[in-house]
């Protein structure tokens, strides 16, 4: 693997992504997730479905899922406003476990493969899929359009790389 700073640009690039991730982190991280799965492809010849597969799972439900863990519990209040939704509502802490639970299963998949796929894409697919329906009636019902609720959040991390994993892991198992 390669080191952060070893990059062009290094310590600058790295500051650039950190704060483009703050308010744009669906985007940049399957932007990552597509750079590395191709740098893996290129240079170490890995399978095209399995890496792609993995390099999602790891970024986007792994460090995606600590990304939000980290956002519903320590700025709860902040997360609220991000996403529209009004300030000191303890489920918060729930989602945050929820959100931990799978960022866990999704770093896990470096190590496990074969069935172990099935479950870290689906079980977090299914939620996303359920808050990206909220994240819509938010939108119909009470014309929510708070970037946490209508932007990336909804279209990139709700619907679409759950789509995106949900068909490499079908290939990916009908090729196993």
């Amino acid at each position: 693997m390669f080191r952060i700073n070893e990059l062009a640009g290094g310590k600058f690039l790295f500051m650039v992504l950190l704060i483009m991730s703050m308010k744009n982190f669906p985007i940049v991280f399957l932007i990552l997730s597509i750079i590395i799965a191709f740098g893996y492809v290129i240079f170490f010849k890995t399978n095209l479905i399995e890496t792609f597969l993995i390099s999602l799972l790891v970024i986007n439900y792994g460090i995606g899922g600590l990304w939000a863990f980290m956002g519903h519990y320590f700025r709860a209040d902040q997360t609220a406003k991000f996403i529209g939704w009004p300030a000191g509502n303890p489920f918060q802490k729930e989602i945050a476990f929820t959100n931990l639970a799978f960022g866990i299963m999704g770093i896990l998949a470096l190590f496990f493969r074969g069935n172990y796929l099935i479950a870290a894409v689906l079980g977090p697919s299914i939620f996303l899929f359920g808050a990206a329906s909220v994240h819509i009636k938010e939108i119909s019902k009470n014309k929510n359009m708070s970037p946490g609720n209508a932007g990336p959040v909804l279209y990139i991390s709700g619907i679409l790389v759950p789509v995106i994993l949900i068909s490499f892991l079908i290939i990916y198992m009908l090729n196993s």
